[in-house]
């Protein structure tokens, strides 16, 4: 799996970390970031959808 590195302005690592580890939803934070892309691409893929910018094999 490929790694990369970005910069997350503090008040949102604080608040990622809340949900994070063993009292957490996610395990670590890789794992949380991870489900936060999904999450996002999954919207962003309804809302092309919605405007008819999905080509239907991108459709799922």
């Amino acid at each position: 799996m490929p790694k990369i590195s970005v910069e997350i302005p503090q008040e949102l690592l604080t608040d990622l970390d809340r949900h994070v580890g063993e009292d957490g939803k996610y395990v670590n934070r890789s794992e949380a970031v991870r489900a936060s892309i999904r999450k996002n691409l999954d919207i962003l893929d309804e809302i092309d959808k919605r405007h008819g910018r999905l080509e239907d094999s991108e459709r799922s």
